[in-house]
């Protein structure tokens, strides 16, 4: 299969590694100096060497920024047999995008990213494959995901976002505070620098994409939710009550399980 993936980021190079073996695969990204980091496939700058490539499925690796507008810029020099795909972790405006471009299209997440997930092994991390999508495109990306050894999940738009507002918002808004009253330590203990690891791995993320993860309509009864168990937490505090600090640990922990 021709494939051309828009973005020579870490996701696009990650994904470019990935299918180049088995696919003809080409990168495009504005800025050429990004492109001496991709191997194995087609460097491209201009909408002309796409048009002669003429893919049959656009992969966007942008940056969810630039997503929609990474696919307007490329739509006209597609052939209308091509399939656009993302993988975008926000999907606002891309329902009503697909609906009216006139292009099938996959819509996917790979629950990880750079940050976080070694990316030479995935075996515990997870994939969404939206419903909506195209037939056959799901069936590309499930047997991917399927290599990677991921586990996958179909969700629709709707869902998605649902449980983005809960895998992301939560441990998002939480870094956030954490961060947000921290002091320096001399001696940080050992959770203390595990915490601390995790909210400057967050803090390196793109503004942009934290924005609209927290902008997610969801996310505020999650946070709702939050600040409901703090002040639970808090009166047990206050009162000393050992009783209820016991159950609402063993509730913790049934929730862990």
């Amino acid at each position: 299969m021709k494939i051309l993936i828009l973005g020579a980021g870490k996701m696009g190079s990650f994904f470019c590694d990935l299918l180049s073996f088995d696919h003809e695969v080409a990168v495009f990204d504005p800025d050429p100096q990004r492109l001496k980091y991709t191997f194995n496939c087609y460097r491209f700058s201009s909408l002309d060497e796409i048009k002669e490539f003429n893919p049959e499925l656009v992969l966007n690796c942008a940056t969810v920024k630039y997503t929609i507008d990474a696919f307007k810029f490329v739509i006209p020099v597609l052939n209308k047999t091509t399939i656009l795909s993302d993988i975008a972790s926000v999907k606002t405006g891309l329902p009503e995008f697909y609906a009216q471009a006139g292009f099938k299209f996959v819509s996917t997440h790979p629950m990880f990213g750079p940050t976080f997930a070694s990316l030479s092994n995935l075996a515990q991390e997870n994939a969404i494959i939206i419903a909506e999508s195209d037939h056959l495109g799901k069936v590309f990306f499930r047997d991917l995901y399927n290599s990677l050894k991921l586990h996958i999940e179909e969700y629709t738009f709707e869902q998605h976002d649902e449980t983005i507002a809960y895998s992301l918002s939560i441990p998002f808004a939480s870094t956030l505070v954490f961060g947000s009253i921290m002091k320096h330590q001399n001696a940080p203990g050992t959770t203390f620098k595990r915490h601390m690891a995790i909210a400057h791995g967050l803090m390196s993320e793109d503004d942009y994409l934290l924005s609209e993860i927290l902008f997610n309509p969801h996310t505020s009864g999650q946070l709702d939710n939050i600040m409901e168990k703090l002040a639970e937490l808090k009166s047990i505090i206050d009162s000393r009550d050992s009783v209820e600090m016991k159950k609402f640990l063993d509730r913790v922990r049934d929730n862990l399980r």
